[in-house]
């Protein structure tokens, strides 16, 4: 494809985002005018000062969110199914999402096991985000540690696939012991959210997504390499272990550090790689790393939009309907293609 096909791509990608960010900022249980929206976004004044508020500390925190959430778990899911060269390979396929589910179980619902250890009263925002942070960080140690002693890429999915299975086992017993409204908490948590946000969180989960993605781009040429299997690669003079790690860190962040803020969050990351590469017909890494960001934002964008509930306060779980969108998508390709783009 010829590169000012790729640059009109591009360019339409990021006049759709401009437009999904300014619906999404206009919409939630205040309905603001767009032009107010967009007005006040570009330091005009508008009318209702309370309008005003809401857009800068509620609405803007929620939308740059959710752009983060949609790029980072796309870029995850992009890494492990070039990893693994597995379609179906998702960001948490090395259990990580699992770890931080665990530790956020464990805030809430281990006391009723660990006698009063976890008081009920630390479990906020912060204390789910440390908790689930730690979660994923251990399950991220571990997946580490395992590779380098395994030289199978197979083989470390399929470990890392075990890790979910057992912290996903923990996490029922936890289930079990607990109580009606500890286990509602950690249902809500599961659920996702992009709009629990402050401005310092965001701050936190951009620069952490940020270290993911530098050392993604710096791995295109592995990753690219990688393409054509592990011998080829080292044929290149790939140092396969070091870059293997590389990925495995960079997913870990960025999917880890996703999952503690804004919970679990399916299909994005399966789904967008693959609509990616139909858009723009190549498998080069320098094109499809920042492609899947922005089709990954735009996406999560949509789906904020359709989760509002228009004139009341109400919110249907991102979750749901990321998996709702997801999914069909998913069956399309498979049906379409018969084998998905990879």
């Amino acid at each position: 494809m010829p590169s000012k096909t790729y640059k009109l791509l591009f360019l339409l990608l990021l006049l759709a985002l401009v437009l999904c960010l300014a619906i999404n900022i206009s919409l939630g249980s205040v309905t603001i005018p767009l032009k107010d929206t967009i007005s006040s976004i570009f330091g005009g004044n508008i009318a209702n000062k309370s309008w005003e508020y809401i857009i800068w500390n509620y609405r803007i925190p929620k939308a740059f969110t959710a752009i983060l959430v949609g790029g980072g778990l796309s870029i995850s899911g992009l890494l492990m199914q070039t990893l693994f060269r597995n379609p179906l390979a998702g960001p948490f396929v090395l259990g990580i999402s699992s770890g931080a589910s665990l530790g956020a179980a464990l805030l809430i619902m281990g006391s009723a096991i660990f006698s009063g250890l976890f008081s009920f009263s630390f479990i906020n925002d912060i204390g789910l985000v440390v908790a689930a942070s730690l979660g994923s960080s251990l399950v991220l140690l571990l997946v580490i540690t395992v590779a380098s002693k395994v030289k199978d890429t197979m083989a470390l999915l399929i470990i890392g696939l075990m890790f979910g299975s057992i912290t996903g086992a923990i996490v029922s017993v936890l289930s079990y012991f607990s109580s009606a409204e500890k286990l509602q908490r950690y249902m809500y948590w599961s659920f996702g959210s992009v709009g629990d946000l402050t401005w310092k969180q965001v701050g936190i989960l951009f620069t952490i997504i940020s270290i993911g993605i530098v050392l993604s781009i710096k791995s295109t040429k592995a990753l690219n390499s990688f393409l054509l299997g592990e011998n080829y690669a080292q044929s290149l003079g790939i140092a396969i272990k070091k870059n293997r790690y590389i990925i495995i860190i960079a997913t870990g962040l960025i999917a880890g550090s996703i999952t503690a803020f804004a919970g679990p969050i399916a299909f994005v990351g399966l789904a967008v790689p693959h609509l990616t590469r139909l858009l723009f017909n190549t498998t080069d890494h320098k094109i499809l790393i920042p492609a899947v960001f922005i089709y990954g934002a735009i996406l999560l964008l949509v789906c904020d939009i359709v989760a509002q509930i228009p004139n009341s306060t109400g919110i249907l779980p991102i979750n749901a309907i990321t998996s709702i969108i997801g999914a069909p998508i998913v069956i399309w390709l498979l049906v379409k293609k018969q084998k998905m783009v990879f």
